[in-house]
Order: C-alpha cells, then sequence, then structure tokens
C-alpha cells in the first residue's frame, strides 16, 4: 500500500506534504494525541509544523470542526508537542554519536569543515559570538542549527562543554537533519 504524500493543514486548508506536517490521532476516549511515527489508526489530523499554526488549532477548536466532534486535549498541549519534537532531535543525535558519525569541539569541527566531511552543524544557542562566527566562515552554506542549550546537549551526549558539534556526511546525517529541520520549523516558523 502506498502511503499518502499529502494532507490538508485544518489551519490554513492549504495541502501541503507529510513531511511538514505533525500529524495527529484521536484515542477511543476522544482525546487528541501526537502521531509523528504515524503508526496509530485512522486517518489523522495534520497542522503545518509551526508552533504559531498548532496554537492556533488550539485556540480555535480545529480539531474538533476537522473530526466533527468534541474532542480533549492535554492542558499543556503546545508544550507537550514541543518537548517530542526536542527529544525526537537529542535522540536523533544520540543515535549519530553512537554510530561515530558526529564530532565535538571546536578545532576538530574546524577541521572537518576545512575537509569537507560535514553534511550540517549544531551550536549551542548560548554559545560564544566569536567561535559562531569563526565557524559560520568556515560552514560555507551549510546549515547551522541552534536549537539547544550547552547543558541540553552536554546531556545527550554525556559530554562537557559541548558547543560545537559537526555531522559528517552519511545517511544518519540525513535522519539527524530532518528531525532537527522538523523541530526549527515548528519553533521558527
Amino acid at each position: 500500500m502506498e502511503e499518502d504524500k499529502e494532507r490538508r493543514d485544518i489551519v490554513s486548508g492549504k495541502v501541503m506534504e507529510c513531511s511538514e506536517m505533525l500529524r495527529f490521532a484521536i484515542t477511543i476516549d476522544d482525546m487528541i494525541i501526537p502521531d509523528f511515527k504515524k503508526q496509530l489508526p485512522g486517518k489523522g489530523v495534520y497542522v503545518a509544523c509551526s508552533k504559531s499554526s498548532l496554537s492556533t488549532a488550539i485556540e480555535k477548536n480545529l480539531f474538533a470542526k476537522a473530526i466533527g466532534k468534541k474532542v480533549k486535549l492535554p492542558s499543556d498541549f503546545l508544550k507537550m508537542v514541543e518537548n517530542l519534537l526536542r527529544n525526537k532531535g537529542l535522540k536523533a543525535i544520540c543515535l549519530a554519536k553512537k554510530a561515530g558519525n558526529l564530532l565535538t569541539g571546536f578545532e576538530k569541527v574546524a577541521d572537518a569543515l576545512k575537509k569537507d566531511k560535514v553534511a550540517f552543524l549544531l551550536e549551542a544557542k548560548d554559545a560564544g559570538e566569536d567561535g559562531h562566527e569563526k565557524l559560520l566562515s568556515l560552514a560555507k552554506d551549510l546549515k547551522v542549527f541552534m536549537l539547544y542549550e550547552v547543558e541540553e546537549l552536554d546531556e545527550a551526549l554525556n559530554r562537557v562543554n559541548t558547543v560545537h558539534v559537526a555531522f559528517l556526511k552519511n545517511d544518519i546525517a540525513k535522519m539527524v537533519y530532518n528531525d532537527l529541520e522538523k523541530l526549527d520549523k515548528f519553533l521558527n516558523s
């Protein structure tokens, strides 16, 4: 069975690629829950991957309108969705570490950039401006995500003072990139 590639966003009404949206399902007790892995039964309800879109869907009761009946949402639904996306990104980063697909530390990252081995970068949001500017000049057109604080990256990677992370070019980097891109879109669009 071929998977659907497009769905309608319940907020804007636009038909969009499923990969650019967040999927939600309804439980038997009419609770709306995130279903980002698209594993729960039913057609699902889709919202553009944007915190403001999800906020609008919640405020205007669009889940109930899309489903055609009264539904329940957890009281902290917006924060729950953000945390799920953040944790998914951190788990992907950990997987890349276990696979030996990432480098940390300014010097190692800079060296890998010079050798054109890097798919994209992740920098701590609270990184120093001087190191950030130096890496940006080496990164040229590479995507640089700034989604997590140093403390979050330290905890995820079991390291101290994790500021600069380079992901080496391969399939795992693509998977991590997709998860971080989704979080970035959610937070910043």
